[in-house]
């Protein structure tokens, strides 16, 4: 019999050991500054030029593009590359998993992902090192160089739709895995939060990893509240054991 396949769904909690904000926890942006929530909600970012540069000064501090993979981001990694089948539903948006070594078509990123960026008007796609580039050259609010158009990053912005299709993939995965691990997720936000009663539902073996508690650990067979950091490693060596 093959190995069973293992799906990983990672939230902001997977990054935090790479130096990037956790937006919901404890100390989340979203508690520390409420207002921040405007800078990525869509309606506010195109109506208001100010919110607009506010949020692209914002993203030249966090500094996300140097952010490294952390030792969490490499055990899925490294599991995959030992012959495990592994696909990765992922929350966040700043393509860590595959600089760790995950192959892109194995990484369903639900909410986009920061490393581009998109034209409103006319849809094209550059990269975000490029637009932070004009932005410290003193651009504040950069436009689309092809039609002057407003742009955001290629992630998916409160008041926006997930694209269908990358969460019909997701949701195939979660229904057909035998392992589900959670990880770093409040699983509080729908509906990707619902891929893990997808799945549970479906039958397979429900790994909650998180520090906080989530509405799906009753359905989980297992609960880990010890660092992410050096939990999932542990545990992604004893599913490949």
């Amino acid at each position: 019999m093959g190995k069973p396949l293992v799906v990983v769904f990672s939230g902001a909690g997977m990054s935090t050991d790479s130096g990037i904000p956790d937006y919901r926890g404890p100390q989340g942006l979203w508690r520390r500054d409420p207002d921040a929530e405007k800078l990525v909600t869509y309606a506010y970012y195109m109506a208001d030029p100010d919110i607009r540069r506010r949020a692209w000064q914002m993203r030249a501090e966090v500094g996300a593009l140097g952010a490294r993979p952390n030792a969490a981001h490499l055990a899925v990694a490294q599991l995959e590359r030992g012959g495990t089948p592994v696909r990765v539903i992922t929350q966040n948006v700043d393509g860590l998993h595959q600089l760790a070594g995950m192959p892109a078509r194995k990484v369903f990123e639900l909410h986009g992902t920061a490393r581009s960026v998109v034209c409103t008007a006319c849809g094209a796609r550059s990269g975000m090192a490029e637009a932070l580039a004009r932005v410290a050259a003193g651009e504040p609010d950069p436009a689309c160089l092809l039609c002057g158009g407003i742009l955001k990053p290629a992630t998916v912005m409160f008041g926006q739709r997930l694209d269908p299709v990358v969460l019909g993939r997701a949701m195939a995965v979660a229904k057909g895995c035998q392992v589900f691990v959670a990880v770093g997720s409040t699983l509080q936000v729908q509906p990707a939060a619902s891929l893990a009663g997808m799945a549970a539902a479906a039958g397979a073996r429900l790994i909650i990893v998180n520090a906080e508690e989530t509405p799906y650990d009753p359905l989980a067979d297992e609960v880990v509240r010890e660092p992410i950091g050096t939990a999932l490693p542990a545990l992604l060596d004893r599913l490949a054991g």
